[in-house]
Parts: structure tokens; C-alpha cells; sequence
């Protein structure tokens, strides 16, 4: 069983980082680290699609390779996984400015504060 987890250590470090970021998404009253939550789940998503697209002894897909028998990479996991970062940081930087808009109108960045002035107005 150890063996099998030291050689899928990609996959385990995966579901580490998830859980920790949906832990934190979840119990978290405080709205920066829900954010910083979500960072850690994603980073855990990126990994996991890393992981996937492993090919043991694979070249990159490019000419020249001559006529030899070669297994090939998919460039496409890789080409996602820097789409999904860039709109990563971009919501990111969304869920950012919405809370400090957020903290400039109600004064709080705590989840239960913000329902219970919400609920008053």
C-alpha cells in the first residue's frame, strides 16, 4: 500500500491540497480566506490534470523526431491547466476587489456580521 502511494505521490499531494482548500472554503467565516481556500483547491485541480497527463517515457510533440517509435506528450492538459491559472488570478483579483468594496460599506469581513447587517437594512 505504501508503494502505491509513494509512486502516486502527485495524486495524494492532490487530494491533500483539496481538502485542505474546501476545509477552509467551508469553515471559514472570514471572507480573504475563503478566497485563499479556493486558491489551495485549485492548485489541487491543476495538479491533478499535471498528473493525469504524465506519459512515462514521452517526448514532446514536435517534428523531428525521424522515424523512430516514439510515444508522444498531449500538449492540450498543459495548455488548460495555463488557461484555468490565468483565469484563476483573474478571479482572484475579482473576488478581491468585491471584498474590499464589501469591507468599505459594511466595516467586516466576517461572514456571520455581514448576514446579520444585511438582515437589518
Amino acid at each position: 500500500m505504501i508503494d502505491v502511494l509513494l509512486a502516486r505521490y502527485g495524486y495524494v499531494a492532490m487530494v491533500v491540497l483539496m481538502a485542505i482548500g474546501l476545509y477552509v472554503m467551508v469553515r471559514s467565516p472570514n471572507l480573504v480566506k475563503k478566497v485563499i481556500g479556493m486558491n489551495v483547491f485549485q492548485t489541487g485541480i491543476f495538479l491533478f490534470f499535471i498528473s493525469a497527463a504524465y506519459v512515462e517515457g514521452g517526448v514532446p510533440a514536435i517534428v523531428g523526431h525521424g522515424g523512430e517509435e516514439v510515444t508522444y506528450v498531449s500538449p492540450l492538459p498543459h495548455v488548460l491547466i495555463l488557461t484555468a491559472i490565468v483565469v484563476g488570478v483573474s478571479l482572484t483579483a475579482v473576488a478581491l476587489a468585491l471584498i474590499v468594496r464589501i469591507y468599505r460599506e459594511y466595516g467586516t469581513l466576517q461572514e456571520d456580521t455581514l448576514r446579520e447587517v444585511m438582515a437589518n437594512e
